[in-house]
């Protein structure tokens, strides 16, 4: 019996064996990637382009694998691969801002198994780049070398000057609302920016690539915007203590707060009883791509002038693509001549709270909304303003002005030598009959026959149909973005 029971284990336990030997091979357990990133990058300078990172890699020897690289604020060249050896080299550019940069390397071995590491970077702020953050509390100058940069609402505030070189250019970041970014020229503030027609002042868009050599070198166009892009930062703000005409619930106001600065920023205030107000000097100043929202669907204009007085010298101004008004008086008594302004997103040109000053040579090319929009006091003080020796292009392709002249009943300007041209279908003077608005030598490129259709009323003495006998000196506007680029052909 003892020797029954040998035999039989013995058979079971050979039989197991051979079955086992049958069975597919048991389930290989592969070890999964690892991925380390180096935790002492250098710092790159900004701007660089021939940069690199190595990652240590450690996969199965059994497996192959391929990696994907991605970065923040910087360029990744070789963004994908095969992994071959125990490091992967990562080459990149720096990105388009100063600050930290990062680069995540993924590997995926064969076996669908995963590891990451990130190296963080960081980019050096460039020597010619100067980042302002803070308000303008004592005499400063801003230099050709140098490119500036506002990082938020920089005021030059109540008793200090700020000087800007001929050729230096200003950037403006991002942001809206309460974090939109602008210039802004408190009352009691100077701004001596005094360019050249060989070597203008830009104000502009980070976004946009122009440099101190572009503008050394007379190119003054962006390199990489086009000229109707619009609403990348915020804009130029100056005001003054001249009069202006405004009130609130209890009547007549002799200062108010300019629009798109919170109530909180007394910086903000404008308006008082100086007519001669000095607010220093702008001259051959180029602002463009502005506009940014700032709340309740109100933009910044490209130039806003809030109680200026007649002391400040504003001359040479252009203005391209912005998402509001090209320049917007809020009372005040300054002169302005030499203006251009090009595919703004509403109005050409806008008055309002009594402007008595006078606008003398200028252009408007296609803006979308009002050509003018001219309107009257909002208080007891009552003043008017002149605006002449002007051209303007209500219609360039599919960018149509709403209409020609846009007054109030009780708006006060006399509107003397200007020359209407590109007159689309519907566009109009709105209204001939407000007793404080004159027309004097107002052309209007139709034909006679076609002139009381872009009238709204009677025609009055002073508007005719015309080719063009009274209009903007055109050649004064020879170093802007928009004569540089032929968009003035013809003018």
């Amino acid at each position: 019996m003892k020797k029954f029971r040998f035999l039989f284990s013995l058979t079971l336990i050979l039989g197991l064996f051979f079955t086992a030997c049958d069975e597919d091979d048991p389930i290989v357990a592969f070890d999964k990637p690892v991925v380390s990133a180096p935790s002492n990058v250098a710092t790159i300078p900004f701007g660089s382009t021939d940069q690199s990172v190595d990652f240590t890699v450690s996969i199965d020897s059994d497996l192959t694998a391929n990696y994907t690289a991605s970065g923040t604020n910087v360029s990744v060249l070789n963004a994908s691969g095969s992994v071959s050896g125990n490091s992967i080299t990562i080459n990149y550019s720096a990105g388009s801002s100063a600050g930290a940069a990062s680069i995540t390397l993924t590997v995926t071995d064969s076996e669908g198994q995963t590891d990451d590491a990130t190296a963080v970077i960081s980019i050096d702020q460039p020597e010619f780049e100067v980042k302002v953050t803070s308000n303008i509390t004592q005499n400063t100058t801003w230099t050709s070398d140098k490119v500036y940069i506002l990082g938020g609402r920089i005021t030059v505030v109540n008793g200090v000057t700020l000087t800007i070189e001929p050729g230096t250019i200003i950037k403006g970041e991002a942001g809206t609302g309460a974090n939109a970014t602008a210039l802004l020229v408190a009352r009691g503030g100077t701004l001596m920016a005094e360019g050249t027609a060989d070597a203008p002042i830009i104000f502009t868009s980070v976004a946009d690539e122009i440099s101190i050599e572009d503008v050394a070198a007379g190119n003054f166009g962006s390199p990489n915007l086009d000229p109707d892009i619009n609403g990348l930062w915020g804009g130029v703000i100056v005001l003054g203590k001249a009069p202006i005409s405004a009130s609130n619930e209890s009547g007549d106001v002799s200062e108010i707060q300019i629009e798109g600065i919170p109530t909180s920023d007394q910086n903000g205030l404008y308006g008082g009883n100086e007519p001669g107000d000095n607010s220093g000097v702008l001259k051959y100043i180029s602002i463009r791509h502005g506009g940014t929202n700032i709340g309740s669907g109100n933009e910044i204009n490209g130039l806003s002038l809030g109680g200026v007085g007649s002391g400040t010298v504003i001359e040479n101004i252009e203005v391209v693509a912005n998402q509001d008004d090209g320049i917007e008086w809020f009372g005040g008594t300054v002169n302005v001549k030499n203006v251009l302004v090009w595919n703004v997103g509403d109005d050409g040109i806008d008055t309002d709270q009594s402007w008595n000053g006078t606008l003398d040579n200028f252009i408007v090319v296609a803006p979308t909304g009002h050509a003018f929009e001219l309107d009257g006091p909002e208080g007891s003080m009552e003043a008017g303003h002149v605006i002449q020796n002007g051209t303007i292009v209500a219609t360039v392709g599919d960018r149509i002005s709403q209409d020609l002249i846009n007054v109030d009943n009780n708006s006060i300007v006399d509107l003397k030598n200007l020359f209407f041209t590109g007159i689309s279908e519907g566009q109009k003077i709105n209204r001939v009959t407000a007793a404080g608005v004159t027309f004097e030598g107002i052309e209007i490129d139709v034909t006679a026959e076609e002139l009381p259709n872009h009238v709204n009323g009677d025609v009055p003495a002073g508007v005719t149909a015309g080719t063009g006998t009274k209009k903007a000196d055109a050649s004064v506007f020879g170093w802007t973005w928009a004569g540089k680029s032929g968009a003035l052909t013809g003018l």
